[in-house]
Order: structure tokens, then C-alpha cells, then sequence
């Protein structure tokens, strides 16, 4: 019976620890089992920390309009540990005209569905941002984006779980679901097997293996992603940055160092000198030669480390969060595609709302699986 719950997370991310954490909150047996021996070893404690709506696709940008109008702003009180939210907007910026076009769609596409997203130009961005190049000739304004620190909001969801009742067990790898009676029962680690009434697979790019022992493929692929954090600096400025074409983005922390996250398009060429995410020689200097493009006061700023980490790109670069119709007791979260710690929060509470109301209360449809199926 030690091995029995009534949900069973198969991935202790941020997105897992969230989805524990709201289950256990109403009452509901849980247990998450991780991979790594550390909670959040993934992409949750290698991620810029962006809480952003702008530049997100139509399917998903609900969920990380009512996370920041709901839940992100009283998350450090009800958590019990400051996760250093700040809301004071995101710049991504821009210096050509083809940037503008970029961002000017980007900023359609926001306004669309409600968003408070515009255009300014290069004048109103060094007024809301004096550090910024005079090479920045306009940028998309969203007041209401923000950031966060993605280790401690990790961490604030893993421990309250904890306090709660959740039951995590890491160093458990699993290796396949098991059905009962054609319904998801068993989640089938290398030590031992657990069971529960739901399965909820949220493994990163890990849950396309796990998936598929029951016949279900998630079409993701794995990309290496590169970030910095400098040593403190002077307070300079609150915004959380991005640019037109996505080259670098991030912030200043709370205690003042920079974390900048990027890519410089070459981490594919070799991906098998990176199974253990070391960095690499290119990604950090190529990073650093567009920020002091944008940023020139952060030209001598000193590098503390360097890491990486795997994003799970989703084919149609949205996840997929979703019942799967062909064995019932089966949820995935998983394919965020760079996207997730933002929308962590309203996932975690959507994927318990699944699990103990029979459906989430934001329309998921667009993120069904179902969508990968042939139309006949």
C-alpha cells in the first residue's frame, strides 16, 4: 500500500511539483516520482525565469493571462516563501525594421485576445529603460509580464506538497505505464511499481519514452538551451528583455546579478557531446555580444557560470496538456517547448482540477492530443 495514491506524478519539475501541490491542497493522495536525484533538475532550474504572455501562440496565452491575473501575485504568501515575482513588464526590442514587423505581429496577436500589449518606439523604451542602446529603434510594451526565480518557485511548490502530504521519491526512474483493464494503473520504475487511479506523465522530453510504452507519441524533439548569471550589479532596471528575433532575454535578480538565457543556433550540430548538458565554448559569447549590444553598461560584467538545459520542442511549439482518450486514467503535461515555468502555476492547478472535477475549468482543447491525429 506504500506504493499506492490516488495520483501518481510521473516528473518532480515545477510543473509537477504545482500539480502536487493543488492535489494534496484538496485532499488527494499523491505521489511524484523523479527521475534525477534532485527535485526540479530539468529545465525548471534551467530557465530564464520569464512570467511573460507576450510572444506566446493564441492556444496558450489564456493560461498565462489568468496565471498572472490570479495566482502569480499572492503565490509567495500562499507558498509561504518569497519566489521573487516582480510585474513591471516586458521590452522585447528591436533594431531593424524586419524586428519591428516581428513585434508589431506579436503585438496583434496579444491586443487579440485581450492582451495590454503595444508598440513603442525608441524614445519610450529608453524612457521606461535608460541602460538600453540607442540602437533600439522600438520594441512590444506588456506591462503586466514579469519574472520570478524559477529554483525557489520550485522549491515553495515542492515543500509546501510536502507539508501537505504529497510523497516524493527521487532517484525512481520509470521506465513504462502499465495498464489494467485497458486503463492507465502503473507507473513501472527499475526498484519497484506504483499505482494509482490517474497518471500524470510531466517529465520534460523524458515523457515521450515513458508514453510510449502504452502506444502514445508525443511529437517532440530535444533542443539545448544556454544561460549566464553575472556577478551583482547595481540595481539597474526591472523589465524583464527579449529581442525581435529571440536571440538572448532576461533580468535582473533580486540580490542584482543578470541571468540572460540564449542560443546561437549552433547547440544542434552535436547533440551527443551534450548528454550531460555541459556547456559549450560558443553559446555564452555569442550571447554576451548581443547583450552588450543592447545593454552597454553590462560590457565588463563578470560571468559567475554558465549551464544548460533541454528544451522539449513541441512540433506545433505549444504542449500538450490533455486527457489521452486512448487510456483513460493517462494525463501528460509535457512539449512546453521553452514555455513552462511562466504558466507552471495554472497548469499545476488545471492538471489537479483534470484529476478530481473530471475536467479543467480554462478550455484545453487547443492543446488536446488528439490534435496530432490524422483528419480523415
Amino acid at each position: 500500500m506504500a506504493n499506492t495514491a490516488d495520483t501518481i506524478i510521473i516528473g518532480g519539475g515545477v510543473i509537477g511539483c504545482a500539480a502536487a501541490y493543488y492535489l494534496a491542497k484538496r485532499g488527494a493522495s499523491v505521489i511524484v516520482l523523479e527521475k534525477s536525484d534532485n527535485i526540479g533538475d530539468g529545465g525548471s532550474s534551467r530557465n530564464g525565469g520569464g512570467v511573460r504572455q507576450s510572444g506566446r501562440d493564441k492556444r496558450e496565452l489564456p493560461l498565462a493571462m489568468y496565471g498572472i491575473e490570479h495566482i502569480w501575485p499572492t503565490l509567495s504568501e500562499e507558498l509561504g516563501m518569497d519566489i521573487e515575482y516582480v510585474k513591471k513588464g516586458n521590452l522585447r526590442l528591436g533594431k531593424t525594421e524586419k524586428h519591428l514587423e516581428i513585434l508589431s505581429h506579436l503585438a496583434e496577436v496579444g491586443r487579440s485576445c485581450g492582451l495590454d500589449m503595444r508598440m513603442i518606439d525608441g524614445k519610450e523604451v529608453r524612457e521606461l529603460n535608460p541602460y538600453l542602446s540607442d540602437e533600439v529603434i522600438g520594441a512590444s510594451w506588456c506591462p503586466t509580464d514579469g519574472h520570478a526565480n524559477p529554483l525557489l518557485t520550485t522549491l515553495a511548490f515542492y515543500r509546501r506538497a510536502r507539508q501537505l502530504g504529497a510523497r516524493f521519491i527521487t532517484g525512481e526512474e520509470v521506465v513504462k505505464l502499465r495498464k489494467i483493464k485497458g486503463k492507465a494503473r502503473q507507473a513501472v520504475t527499475k526498484d519497484g511499481v506504483f499505482e494509482g487511479e490517474h497518471i500524470i506523465v510531466a517529465a520534460g522530453y523524458g515523457s515521450r519514452a515513458i508514453t510510449n510504452t502504452v502506444g502514445v507519441d508525443i511529437p517532440m524533439s530535444k533542443k539545448l538551451l544556454e544561460a549566464l548569471v553575472t556577478e551583482a550589479e547595481p540595481q539597474m532596471f526591472p523589465q524583464m528583455l527579449g529581442t525581435a528575433e529571440a536571440d538572448f532575454y532576461g533580468h535582473q535578480t533580486k540580490h542584482g546579478s543578470f541571468v540572460f538565457g540564449g542560443s546561437s543556433g549552433l547547440e544542434g550540430v552535436n547533440l551527443d557531446n551534450h548528454r550531460h548538458l555541459a556547456t559549450s565554448s560558443i553559446t555564452a559569447p555569442c550571447s554576451c555580444r548581443g547583450i552588450r549590444k543592447y545593454v552597454p553598461k553590462l560590457a565588463d560584467a563578470k560571468i559567475v557560470r554558465t549551464w544548460a538545459g533541454w528544451e522539449d520542442a513541441c512540433v506545433d511549439g505549444v504542449p500538450v496538456i490533455s486527457f489521452i482518450p486512448e487510456v483513460p486514467g493517462l494525463i501528460v503535461a509535457c512539449a512546453f517547448t521553452g514555455h513552462g515555468f511562466g504558466i507552471s502555476p495554472v497548469v499545476g492547478k488545471l492538471l489537479s482540477e483534470m484529476v478530481l472535477d473530471g475536467k479543467p475549468s480554462i478550455d484545453l482543447s487547443a492543446l488536446r492530443y488528439d490534435r496530432f491525429h490524422a483528419k480523415i
